[in-house]
C-alpha cells in the first residue's frame, strides 16, 4: 500500500529497476565470475605476484597501492558494460524502451531506473571486494570504508554518458571503438597500475579527463590514509559534473531515439 502513495515518476522508476533486477535473478551465474571472482584472481595475480618484484610505490607495498585502483576500475567496467549491449537490446532487438513508453514510463524514469540499477550492481561486487581486500591486510586507513561511496559516483559518471551512446547508434560494432580506444585506455592509463607521473607530461592530462583517474585517486587516498593529488572537493566535483553531463545527454538520446 505504501507505494501507491508514491509520485508516478518514483513508481515508474522502481517498475525499472524492478524489471532489470528480475531479469538479473536468471542471469547472475553469468556474471559472477567477472564481478567477483576474476577481480580477486587479477587482486592476487597482480598485486601478490608481480608486485613482490616491484617492491615499494609511495612508501607502501605494492598490494596496498593497486587495491583502490583494482577497485575503481572494476566499478568502471561493470558500470560500462552494464549500459551497453543491455541498453542498445533494449532499444533495437527487445524494444523493451518502445514498450515502456507506452505507459506512463517516462524516458527519465528508464534512465534512473536502470542507473540504480547498475548502483546496485556495483556496489555489492565493491563491498565483497573490499572484504577480501582487507583479509590480505591492503587497508590502512578506516576511511576505506567510503570507497563503495566513490566506487558508486565513478559507476554513475561510466554509465550515464554510456547508456547515451548506446541509444545513439544502430549497430554493436561502436562497441569495440568504445572498449578500444576508451575502456581500455582509461583502465591502463588513469593511475590503476602505476602513476600517472610516469607517463609523458604531454598525456598527463588524457588521464586527468578520465572519471576513473579521479575514482582511483580518491579510493587510494581513503585506503592509505593519505591525501590525494587535487582537493577531494575537486574530485568529487567532476565526477558529479561528468555524471550529470552524461545523464542530460541520456535524456535527450533516449527521447530522440523513441520518437521512431
Amino acid at each position: 500500500m505504501a507505494s501507491l502513495t508514491l509520485p508516478v515518476s518514483a513508481r515508474s522508476t522502481l517498475a525499472v529497476l524492478e524489471r532489470a533486477l528480475t531479469l538479473y535473478r536468471r542471469l547472475w551465474r553469468a556474471s559472477a565470475f567477472s564481478s567477483f571472482v576474476l577481480p580477486v584472481l587479477f587482486l592476487v595475480s597482480i598485486g601478490v605476484g608481480v608486485g613482490g618484484h616491484v617492491g615499494l610505490i609511495g612508501g607502501v607495498d605494492y598490494l596496498s597501492w593497486i587495491v583502490p585502483g583494482v577497485m575503481a576500475s572494476t566499478a568502471f567496467q561493470m558500470a560500462v558494460g552494464e549500459c551497453t549491449y543491455p541498453v542498445l537490446g533494449d532499444f533495437k532487438w527487445v524494444r523493451a524502451y518502445h514498450a515502456m513508453r507506452a505507459t506512463p514510463v517516462e524516458p527519465g524514469d528508464m534512465i534512473l531506473g536502470w542507473l540504480l540499477y547498475v548502483l546496485l550492481r556495483v556496489t555489492v561486487a565493491v563491498v565483497v571486494f573490499l572484504g577480501i581486500t582487507a583479509v590480505f591486510g591492503a587497508l590502512h586507513s578506516p576511511f576505506a570504508l567510503v570507497t563503495p561511496l566513490v566506487c558508486a559516483l565513478v559507476s554513475l559518471a561510466a554509465a550515464a554518458p554510456t547508456m547515451a551512446f548506446a541509444a545513439t547508434i544502430e549497430h554493436d560494432s561502436y562497441f569495440a571503438l568504445l572498449f578500444r580506444f576508451v575502456l581500455i585506455p582509461s583502465t591502463l592509463f588513469a593511475g590503476v597500475f602505476f602513476p600517472v607521473e610516469q607517463l609523458p607530461l604531454a598525456v598527463r592530462p588524457l588521464a586527468y579527463l578520465s572519471p576513473l583517474w579521479h575514482g582511483v585517486e580518491l579510493d587510494r587516498a581513503a585506503t592509505l590514509g593519505t591525501a590525494p593529488p587535487w582537493p577531494i572537493a575537486a574530485h568529487l566535483a567532476y565526477l558529479v559534473v561528468f555524471a550529470a553531463a552524461g545523464a542530460a545527454w541520456a535524456v535527450h538520446a533516449f527521447r530522440k531515439r523513441l520518437q521512431d
